[in-house]
């Protein structure tokens, strides 16, 4: 598989929330990169294309942008 991405991405397993409209989601952090973020969810939940991801532990809000879906797993790119 050829790598596309346009910085290396990091494996780990933060904690996380994704916040939208006031409501907030918990999730992991995967991988991510100065670029991106691989995030995993628990449970299926209807999410939208556009979020903050909120990393309480770096103490960062990062607003994002989905670019792919599989069933618990979503790529997104930071809108920085």
């Amino acid at each position: 598989m050829v790598e596309t991405r346009i910085a290396p991405r990091v494996r780990v397993m933060k904690p996380a929330k994704i916040d939208y409209g006031g409501d907030k989601y918990p999730c992991i952090v995967r991988d991510i990169s100065s670029t991106g973020a691989a995030l995993d969810f628990s449970e299926l939940i209807r999410i939208p294309n556009e979020f903050t991801l909120i990393l309480p532990d770096d103490k960062l809000r990062l607003p994002c942008r989905v670019v792919w879906r599989k069933e618990y797993r979503l790529g997104v790119v930071f809108d920085l």
